[in-house]
């Protein structure tokens, strides 16, 4: 029985100063929202880190979770997108590429559920 999909989003070649702004990750957040018709609950909690200032964030959902973790230092950024309701991939080259300045992008599908 399938309870949900997660997708893991590596996502390399970022524009260093992207990974260490909070609001640049929250655009890639809200446009993720709206995509993937998602409800976010309560606000997205952001902790910026100090020098080289990677960011971890975290949008609870209804549906799950949104997190990312980045690492300006490799020009690096994880990002996970669990769903408890079946959903289209969003193009997730695309929207790290606009976001993030990525110049690659390595994505993970998995199927999460109970094993009969």
């Amino acid at each position: 029985m399938t309870t949900g999909q997660e997708w893991l989003v590596d996502a390399s070649g970022c524009a260093p100063e992207r990974l260490k702004d909070a609001a640049a990750l929250a655009g890639l957040f809200e446009e993720l929202v709206v995509l993937m018709d998602l409800k976010v609950v309560g606000q997205p909690q952001w902790h910026v880190f100090p020098e080289p200032g990677g960011v971890t964030g975290l949008a609870l959902l209804a549906e799950s979770h949104l997190t990312v973790h980045t690492f300006p230092e490799h020009g690096f950024a994880a990002l996970n997108v669990y769903c408890c309701r079946t959903r289209a991939r969003p193009d997730f080259d695309a929207l790290a590429a606009k976001h993030l300045g990525a110049t690659s992008c390595r994505v993970r599908e998995l199927s999460r559920g109970v094993e009969a």
